[in-house]
C-alpha cells in the first residue's frame, strides 16, 4: 500500500517495507510472527520514502521525531509514528 508521509512541513510518497514486530499491549511482548497491523496496534516498521527526511530521535525532539502516514487513495490518516 502506498502512503504520503508527513514530517514537519515535508511530504513525500512512502511505503512500509518491513513489519519487524507488533507489541502485545497487555503483556508488552513482541509478536514477531503476527504481521497484520490493525487499528490501534503498536508495531515497529521500516518505511521507505521517495525523498530524504531529516529527522531526530523522538526522545531528542518530539516535533522532528514524529510522522503521520496518510492513505494516498482516501487521504485519511492511517498512522502516527515515532522515529527511533
Amino acid at each position: 500500500m502506498k502512503y504520503v508521509i508527513k514530517h514537519t512541513t515535508a511530504e513525500a510518497r512512502a511505503m512500509i517495507t518491513d513489519i519487524q514486530y507488533k507489541m502485545d499491549i497487555n503483556t508488552l511482548h513482541r509478536m514477531e510472527e503476527d504481521k497484520a497491523i490493525k487499528m490501534n496496534d503498536i508495531a515497529r516498521v521500516k518505511i521507505r520514502s521517495t525523498k530524504p527526511l531529516f529527522a531526530d530521535d523522538y526522545t531528542v525532539n518530539g516535533v522532528t521525531g514524529s510522522i503521520i502516514l496518510v492513505d494516498e487513495a482516501t487521504n485519511e490518516a492511517v498512522a502516527a509514528g515515532l522515529i527511533r
